[in-house]
């Protein structure tokens, strides 16, 4: 019997109470995560019902799901095992389906199977692209480490709300909180990304070549605007408020591996090479964590180290076994700032004058995941032009 309409499988899948509703954060942001680390321009956590696919996580999909007949998420819950497919338009079958021959234009696909706790396959944790491309094994660990991620997060968000239920004032407060940002990211950042999937469409249609100029401008300005919504979300959170946390067995190594991946792009752009050290050469190194959160605030330090450095320099993330420090050889940070830098909305005075892109929020949520984790974030500069080195100490 195909796993797609199992009953017990199917009655797992609407525990969750998703279907049909704001996408939770916290997926949308592994996504993101999941995009970046695959170089994508689509990525999606998604549920498998019984005659239709919802998208409970999406990043650059112009849509909240679809009918299973053309589902490659659909394929891999019903065959339990990943679904790799490299160029879907060389498919005997896939290469007949709607979304292959039409929006989103689907050539490469990348999925994972999304078990819960309880053993029950809800859907897929997947990547996919508008253009062939081919991925190794070192991703697909990363990525079925993101769908166990997915999975983690689905069973707290389930927990609040059962708790919710029964009048646990806290959790109601997390819920309230959580509906609310998914409601201002849906109306706010869900038009500029489905926007920014068809610049992707744009720019590799080559008859717009002559104008290629003027999109790509509109691009960059887009991601801009994405980040930019993503800071004011994740930094203007009440403080009394606690962040949702999955403590799981997590791989420093694949969190700063994740957050380079993130800023490559704005590296290459900005001619700044990114640099991964790894202490006693090679991973992985365990640490309990949420591997989300931290590979969000690796990345906030990242890419201010990007931000700050000047082309042909070079930013070093280095790993041990208590941390991860980023290091870069920008301006450096003032004295009298130093204090400041990770105050909310504080930007220092060479950002200012130099008209670095940013609201000042990034070290202040990253300072914010690590407390959220018992951990420490501190930022060193002497500020003689020698660089900064911001470090994320984690408690094991």
């Amino acid at each position: 019997m195909s796993a797609v309409g199992d009953e017990s499988r199917l009655t797992a899948v609407q525990s969750y109470h998703l279907l049909d509703a704001p996408r939770p954060v916290v997926l949308d942001e592994l996504t993101r995560l999941a995009s970046s680390v695959f170089e994508t321009p689509m990525s999606t956590v998604t549920l498998v019902a019984g005659d239709r696919q919802w998208f409970a996580g999406s990043t650059g999909m112009p849509s909240y799901g679809g009918p299973l007949d053309t589902s490659f998420c659909g394929v891999v819950v019903d065959r339990r095992v990943p679904l790799i497919v490299q160029d879907a338009l060389t498919h005997p079958v896939y290469r007949s389906w709607a979304n292959v021959v039409g929006a989103p234009h689907i050539r490469f696909y990348a999925g994972v199977p999304l078990v819960d706790e309880d053993g029950y396959l809800l859907g897929t944790m997947c990547v996919l692209d508008d253009q062939p491309r081919e991925t190794g094994g070192r991703r697909m660990e990363l990525l079925h480490t993101m769908a166990g991620q997915a999975a983690g997060h689905l069973s707290a968000i389930r927990n609040r709300l059962l708790l919710a239920e029964v009048g646990d004032e806290l959790s109601r407060a997390i819920s309230r909180e959580e509906d609310f940002v998914a409601t201002v990211s849906h109306e706010l950042r869900t038009p500029v990304t489905t926007i920014q999937g068809y610049l992707e469409l744009l720019v590799d249609n080559e008859e717009l070549t002559p104008y290629r100029k003027m999109i790509e401008p509109i691009q960059r300005n887009g991601e801009r605007l994405v980040r930019m919504v993503d800071h004011l979300l994740a930094g203007t959170r009440p403080a009394g408020t606690p962040l949702p946390l999955l403590r799981a067995q997590t791989d420093l190594v694949s969190v700063a591996e994740a957050a380079m991946a993130a800023c490559r792009a704005q590296a290459v752009q900005r001619e700044v090479s990114l640099r991964l050290e790894i202490a006693g050469g090679e991973g992985p190194l365990p640490v309990p964590g949420d591997f989300t959160r931290l590979s969000q605030a690796a990345e906030h330090l990242v890419r201010n180290a990007v931000l700050f450095s000047p082309g042909g320099s070079a930013v070093r993330v280095r790993v041990d076994p208590g941390g991860l420090d980023v290091v870069d050889h920008g301006a450096g940070i003032p004295a009298d700032e130093l204090p400041h830098v990770i105050e909310r909305f504080y930007r220092g005075a060479f950002a200012r004058e130099q008209a670095v892109p940013g609201v000042g929020l990034g070290l202040s949520i990253a300072q914010r995941i690590m407390k959220a984790h018992d951990g420490e974030l501190t930022v060193m500069s002497d500020g003689s032009g020698k660089g900064t080195t911001a470090r994320m100490t984690v408690i094991c």
